[in-house]
């Protein structure tokens, strides 16, 4: 593949291993993820000034790349604190308290409605509209707010992103790398999607049971400061205003459903639409409830709203700031310091795994899975899914057959690694709206992840 590696490379992998070993210790890795900016920029030029400094630019770099997604879940938090304290929040949900009555059918609820409107809308804007409404009916009914993120995070990041059957972004990336039509690669994706959707959900769903039942998981795991706070009767709102406000906010995000339909809104269109429809929603609230002190109520719950989300997302930026180094923000932090022929760090290191690993058709399927999941520790999943299209096609005509299967392998490796359901800034929205610890969510996803991928990597190795 003609990959140049260099001493960068290296000090990546070293790292890699040391935040993922930090990680299962249960330690926290912010220190270890500096260190690694600092040693990859000091090496990189040579110049200590600069090397300190791309500490800090590697921040605010993260920040950018999270801003949006920080934004919609601080702006959710503060419009959902306002309906908890209020009550209204207790009227809207009633309907869905008689509809899901078990752990088992919050779960399998959710996550299903998750999948389908992440099909249309991908995930992020998925999360903010079923969160805020579904998410103090799942712990009512006995299911952890932990589960409600897990059963979330792998349908929506998982299941419905892997596959993008709708938006179709994933698998036209990949089809046009391996140089197939978008049709193939979605039909050879489907068996695999599937197989990996079915495995990662039951799994994950055994071990929530198993801990529940062991009173290793209670249903108050994770407060529910992220749904709001203790009713506020110093200002109450009449019956009457409570339906109103319980009937007119799910019509809201109904509308919101109906414009990106319409529009054909999609990703940070389809968030920032929830975002604005939310402020709107927290206004009218404060404005009935509040009136004279409506200004300062609508701020107060602004305040809060944004403190919770740096509050979440602070652990997470410094580790996020230093895996950006390995796709294009390199260049963005330190500069071209990359050899010209570099597709950046995990992309120069999937290839060269490619390029050294004999060619059959379980090695192939092997390799396409480890390139995946390699390409996705940047976080986005979407980076590398070409070079995984690209390593696919070399490995197809090699073998002779199965170009479109080590497509949509490779394809489903890196979305549900990276895109994401185990890197850990990846899966904030989820963790985030349910105000859990997102590396907790990673850890718990790991095993159930891993078993699909085994068992969608075997089943890949019959197809091709």
């Amino acid at each position: 593949m003609g990959v140049e590696f260099t001493a960068l490379h290296w000090i990546y992998v070293v790292f890699i291993v040391l935040i993922i070993g930090f990680m299962v210790k249960r330690r926290d890795t912010t220190m270890v993820c500096i260190i690694g900016i600092f040693l990859i920029a000091l090496v990189a030029t040579g110049d200590l000034a600069q090397s300190i400094g791309s500490i800090f630019g590697s921040f605010i770099y993260a920040i950018t790349q999270l801003l949006s997604t920080i934004l919609v879940i601080s702006i959710i938090v503060a419009m959902s604190r306002s309906m908890t304290a209020t009550g209204i929040n207790n009227v809207m949900i009633a309907p869905f308290v008689k509809l899901i009555r078990t752990p088992a059918l919050a779960y399998w609820t959710i996550g299903i409605l998750m999948m389908v409107i992440s099909w249309f809308f991908w995930p992020s804007p998925a999360v903010a509209l079923l969160g805020a409404v579904l998410l103090p009916v799942a712990i009512r009914v006995g299911l952890p707010a932990l589960g409600v993120a897990v059963s979330m995070n792998l349908f929506g990041h998982g299941i419905a992103l892997s596959g993008d059957y709708i938006i179709q972004a994933a698998p036209k990336l990949t089809a046009d790398a391996a140089g197939l039509p978008v049709e193939e690669v979605m039909l050879a994706s489907i068996p695999l999607v599937i197989t990996m959707g079915v495995v990662t959900t039951v799994v994950a769903y055994f071990f929530l049971r198993r801990d529940m039942k062991a009173g290793k998981l209670l249903a108050n795991t994770g407060n529910l400061e992220a749904v709001g706070e203790e009713l506020d009767k110093e200002h109450p709102i009449t019956t009457g205003q409570k339906r109103f406000f319980a009937v007119l906010i799910p019509v809201l995000f109904a509308l919101n459903v109906v414009a990106m339909f319409s529009f054909d809104l999609s990703g940070g269109d389809a968030t920032a639409l929830i975002g604005g429809t939310s402020i709107l929603i927290l206004m009218a609230v404060a404005s009935v409830t509040y009136k004279k002190k409506s200004l300062e109520k609508t701020t107060s719950y602004l305040i809060h709203g944004f403190q919770f989300g740096f509050k979440v997302f602070g652990p997470v930026i410094p580790i996020a700031a230093f895996f950006y180094l390995g796709d294009a923000g390199i260049y963005s932090i330190i500069g071209e310091v990359l050899p010209a022929t570099s597709q950046g760090i995990v992309n120069d290191l999937g290839a060269g795994l490619a390029a050294i690993v004999p060619l059959t058709k379980e090695v192939g399927a092997l390799t396409l899975v480890v390139v995946g999941a390699i390409t996705g520790l940047d976080g986005s999943g979407f980076s590398g899914i070409s070079l995984a299209g690209s390593i696919a096609s070399l490995f197809g005509t090699s073998i002779g057959t199965g170009e479109a299967t080590l497509t949509a392998l490779g394809q489903v490796s890196a979305i549900w690694v990276g895109g994401g359901t185990l890197v850990p800034w990846a899966l904030i929205p989820a963790a985030a709206i349910c105000n859990v610890d997102p590396f907790e969510l990673a850890r718990r996803n790991i095993i159930p992840v891993c078993i699909g991928l085994a068992a969608t990597t075997i089943l890949a190795m019959f197809l091709i």
